[in-house]
């Protein structure tokens, strides 16, 4: 016998949970429900329907999952289907090799679209954070 086949819905909610955590929201029903109503035009959802999305028991409808993934900073067919196919981003760290998080590889792609003086000032701008965090833990 295989493994069992994880559904498509249940691999949604894995994204799902995956994108709230990359962008700080907790997953809770009442918290996703509450945050996603202030964005979506349409009729509002309740905590339990964002609990069935979280659950992976469905999937949201098309609209609801382009307000999601606009809200959560991913690509709405990242959300949906998972990662295409040759945009995998896995980088050489010195403890290995880690994948980056969905929030992460857009932000990536956004800083790579920028000119070379912006993408500087982004350099510097993380450079003055990393010095300022070093510059805490002293004694």
């Amino acid at each position: 016998m295989g493994m069992p086949k994880v559904s498509e819905s249940q691999q949604f909610a894995d994204r799902l949970r995956s994108a709230l955590e990359s962008a700080g929201v907790r997953a809770s029903p009442t918290l996703v429900a509450n945050a996603f109503n202030l964005r979506y035009h349409g009729r509002s959802i309740t905590p339990h329907t964002a609990r069935n999305w979280l659950l992976g028991k469905v999937m949201p409808t098309q609209d609801k999952l382009r307000v999601l993934a606009e809200w959560l900073q991913v690509s709405p067919d990242e959300l949906r289907f998972g990662r295409a196919p040759g945009k995998t981003y896995v980088f050489e760290m010195n403890a290995g090799p880690i994948e980056m998080a969905l929030a992460d590889r857009e932000m990536i792609d956004r800083y790579l679209s920028l000119s070379q003086t912006e993408r500087k000032i982004i350099r510097d701008v993380v450079s003055a954070f990393v010095l300022a965090k070093a510059a805490e833990r002293m004694p």
